[in-house]
């Protein structure tokens, strides 16, 4: 799950980061208000933490003009603690509002709130589509395509492929594959998961230059864009 901090008190920026890497998340930093927004505009986010006061462009200017280009959700965080101000920031589009110094236990558990009411996922205008890069699955006529391409998948492979979308850039272990996928649980030792994500590579990725389907070595498997320049 990808999560952007708009943050430019470089200490609480690099500890946010850090505190979500482990909790499995993938985040990344902007210092500002107008990389923020860039970032928050062209990438695919599933949350957005803001902070109000912003070099460049502040905290509400940000929400405003994204709130014009898409509903990612965003969770504001500001030393301002004045009725006002929070007023301003839901008004403006922010789905929730936490003043600093809070907790980090506590901001997991609005994250997690508000990622259980928005979805996990970019869906389509019928909510039927997920979608990553140019790999794309109409749930509805069970269909999976990649640059326009369809993808042969059997009905597992499906529901694998739905579930690595539903919480892309989220590290997966083969415990959770195995109970949402086949639900039950498998010998931890068991080799069922590694042969159903080599299948779906094959046919995911190994046809295309770009990858999306990786392995996290002793953690499990991320469906995520990576930029391989970086």
């Amino acid at each position: 799950m990808r999560v952007l901090i708009i943050e430019d008190e470089v200490k609480l920026a690099e500890n946010l980061r850090r505190g979500l890497s482990e909790h499995g998340y993938v985040a990344d930093v902007a210092p500002n208000g107008v990389d923020g927004l860039h970032l928050a505009t062209e990438g695919h986010y599933d949350l957005v933490l803001l902070d109000v006061m912003l070099p460049g462009i502040d905290g509400f200017g940000v929400l405003q003009s994204l709130r014009k280009r898409n509903n990612t959700p965003v969770l504001m965080l500001t030393a301002r603690d004045r009725v006002e101000d929070r007023v301003k920031g839901l008004q403006d589009g922010a789905d929730d509002y936490l003043v600093k110094p809070f907790a980090f236990s506590e901001l997991l558990a609005r994250m997690q709130a508000l990622l259980r009411r928005g979805g996990t996922a970019r869906a389509s205008s019928t909510g039927t589509t997920l979608a990553l890069a140019d790999l794309e699955l109409d749930l509805a006529r069970h269909r999976a395509t990649r640059a326009g391409t369809k993808l042969d998948l059997t009905a597992k492979e499906l529901k694998l492929l739905a579930l690595l979308l539903r919480r892309q850039g989220q590290v997966l272990s083969r415990t959770v594959i195995a109970e949402e996928v086949w639900d039950m649980n498998f010998d931890s030792d068991t080799s069922v998961i590694e042969v159903a994500i080599r299948r779906l590579r094959s046919k995911l990725d190994d046809p295309f230059e770009k990858k999306l389907l990786h392995t996290v070595r002793g953690m499990g498997y991320v469906l995520e864009a990576r930029d391989e320049s970086a």
